[in-house]
């Protein structure tokens, strides 16, 4: 499976800091968005992808591999945050995977940054909330059309580091030939709806260009929060079936492995004595 990606993040108009972190190289990419303020939200999503970037380089990554990263980052931040501070994020993603013979995205997600694909031209979003405006839609409470004014949609059920072990969510994803995933934090998703989404990433034809756009989009509509975005697009090797049906992974189920590119990530900071990479972006090499 060849990949081509883009990635941009940017603190928005509101915030002095930028707790959104994000990693994208093969076979990982991911936005975390962190919380607790200065010195807590930004190293706990930086953790978070010190964590997942021992992963980058690899073929491809595994259900196991993933709740790996997520219950280290867990254990990292309790040890690592002063006492008395509360620090967490949430983390969404997507990871090159192998099943059955084909060639699949390994889903994962907690809180309410989101993972979408764009498919056929339709926009779909394949993860799901961990929120408390999510909840009261599943329970029939709220109509999903008032979701973005509620009181408490930027309450979150779920996360990494507030306490109990991480619960993330998985899903695979048959890879087709022509499908365009998109990885944000709900720093984009707050400020611009799925048809404002669907329209970036359907004329933007580069993924970085749709990945700048996104963000910059998000900050002409107000930018209240930090926003993150990574946009992946896929391309299958001659003769790989395309199904388009999706369906929750098997709970940390072993996927077989496949080629990938050696890593690119870049480690230049430290925090608290905890060395912190920066989000770098790189560019798969083109496959005849």
């Amino acid at each position: 499976m060849r990949t081509s990606w883009g990635s941009a993040t940017d603190r928005g108009r509101v915030r002095r800091l930028n707790e959104d972190s994000l990693l994208a190289y093969p076979p990982i990419f991911m936005v975390a968005d962190g919380m607790g303020g200065h010195a807590a939200g930004d190293v706990a999503s930086r953790l978070a992808v010190e964590e997942f970037s021992q992963l980058a380089g690899r073929s491809a990554a595994s259900p196991d591999d993933i709740h790996d990263c997520f219950h280290r980052t867990a254990t990292r931040l309790r040890d690592s945050i002063a006492a008395g501070k509360m620090a967490g994020t949430t983390v969404a993603g997507v990871a090159i995977a192998a099943h059955d013979g084909g060639s699949y995205w390994l889903v994962f997600n907690i809180g309410d940054s989101r993972v979408y694909r764009l498919s056929g031209g339709e926009l779909e979003q394949i993860s799901v909330d961990h929120s408390v405006v999510q909840e009261l839609i599943d329970a029939g409470e709220l109509d999903p059309a008032d979701a973005t004014g509620h009181p408490e949609r930027h309450v979150i059920t779920r996360a990494v580091g507030t306490g109990a072990e991480p619960e993330p969510d998985y899903w695979l994803i048959p890879a087709g030939t022509a499908d365009r995933l998109l990885v944000c934090s709900d720093g984009l998703t707050s400020e611009l709806d799925d048809d404002a989404i669907r329209d970036v990433l359907v004329t933007a034809a580069d993924p970085q260009d749709a990945a700048q756009m996104l963000v910059a989009r998000a900050l002409e509509a107000g930018g209240q929060d930090n926003v993150s975005a990574v946009v992946v697009d896929v391309a299958m090797a001659p003769g790989e079936a395309d199904t388009e049906s999706t369906r929750r992974a098997p709970s940390r189920a072993l996927l077989l492995a496949e080629e990938a590119s050696p890593p690119a990530t870049a480690w230049d900071e430290e925090i608290d004595g905890v060395t912190i990479p920066s989000p770098t972006r790189a560019r798969a090499p083109e496959v005849s």
